[in-house]
């Protein structure tokens, strides 16, 4: 390949399951993180105090449980398989959770469980644009559990809310949490969104002004984080349905209205995203268009150029021929005294009537005018 076409090709996120083939369900695998280490945020609150602990270590959370108190367990990039089964067991959560935690690969939904309700999202990652981080949440009855895959707090401006008593979050339960949390999971799509849509038009204008032969690898760059993209918005349509129309004790049905909510910005983001898709789509389109508009150009003023040298060609042919100039019927005009400077007059002639010719047909027009040509 050229060194002209070459172009640094993405690679795609790839997902590999970590148990091994025909390993049995509930298998916990992790993947070895010697230099993660265990991270246990609990926050316990009501309408009147907050509490926030950090643990480093499994311990009894159950005694963080309280009638009276919600109970939140961040759980962020857990590095032990062993410490993270201890933790589910205090909760009653199912090895298949487990399973789905631990493998990272998962669509968004929710399933139902006869203690809790498990929900996964997909956050997007601002600085790796296409990629998300996996969360899940265990939603109970008092309390809420969330793992992050990533050590990064990505919900500090949930616990910022918490810790001043802004809106109602201290005064609702923990499935009002779990909807903070899934509305900035959902929310935090749309500033990339807005990105998607500039770099788009970053693309127009450098098709219309530019040449470059990048523009190209630049639109399809956009399209396959736009796949990529939609791929992890879309089964979050199916989720949020779910959560705001089916019944459960773990979801009320004042928090199923806000919910609902949820659903219509992940419908707003489809349509969005459905939108972008197309428009690179007629993106690409137009810059082939104009790519062979501008080869056609190329094309046009070469042929002029050739049908000008055509007569030409024939004339100064003609007169290299070899016929005998001692006699005057032979080739009188090589007798004339100005005889030279005539035939260059009449190529000059011809030359100019091609010219006016071409011009009264309109074949001479500048880009972007067109005329009837006949």
């Amino acid at each position: 390949m050229s060194s002209r076409f070459k172009r640094k090709i993405k690679k795609r996120p790839r997902f590999k399951r970590r148990t091994s083939h025909g390993a049995p369900p509930g298998v916990v695998s992790m993947a070895p993180a010697p230099a993660l280490h265990n991270d246990f945020h609990v926050t316990c609150f009501n309408s009147d105090v907050v509490t926030e602990k950090q643990v480093d270590q499994v311990v009894d959370f159950r005694t963080h449980l309280s009638s009276n108190q919600i109970t939140w367990i961040d759980v962020r990039a857990i590095a032990s398989g062993q410490a993270l089964t201890d933790f589910a067991a205090q909760f009653e959560i199912h090895p298949l959770s487990i399973e789905d935690v631990v493998n990272v690969h998962q669509r968004a939904k929710v399933e139902t469980y006869d203690d809790y309700l498990f929900v996964v999202v997909r956050l997007p990652l601002p600085s790796e644009p296409g990629q998300s981080e996996q969360v899940s949440l265990f939603i109970g009855n008092g309390w809420l559990i969330t793992l992050q895959e990533r050590p990064d707090d990505s919900f500090q401006a949930i616990r910022q809310r918490i810790r001043e008593n802004a809106g109602k979050i201290r005064s609702q339960g923990a499935d009002y949490l779990a909807y903070c949390i899934l509305d900035l999971v959902i929310d935090s799509y749309f500033p990339i969104v807005d990105q998607f849509a500039e770099r788009i038009e970053d693309l127009d204008v450098q098709i219309s002004t530019s040449r470059s032969q990048h523009v190209m690898t630049k639109i399809h760059d956009v399209r396959n984080e736009l796949l990529v993209m939609r791929r992890s918005i879309r089964p979050h349509r199916e989720a949020m349905l779910s959560l705001s129309r089916n019944a459960s004790e773990f979801v009320r049905s004042d928090t199923q209205l806000y919910i609902r909510d949820c659903y219509d910005h992940v419908i707003q983001l489809m349509d969005m995203m459905d939108i972008y898709w197309e428009m690179c789509s007629d993106l690409r389109d137009f810059y082939l268009s104009i790519v062979s508009y501008r080869m056609n150009d190329v094309m046009k003023v070469l042929t002029i150029i050739s049908t000008l040298f055509i007569p030409l060609s024939f004339i100064t042919g003609l007169y290299g021929m070899n016929f005998d100039t001692r006699s005057p019927w032979n080739m009188p005009e090589t007798q004339w005294r100005f005889g030279y400077f005539s035939v260059l007059g009449g190529m000059a002639v011809v030359a100019v009537g091609l010219l006016y010719y071409f011009k009264r047909k309109g074949w001479l027009l500048e880009d972007g005018q067109f005329e009837d040509s006949n």
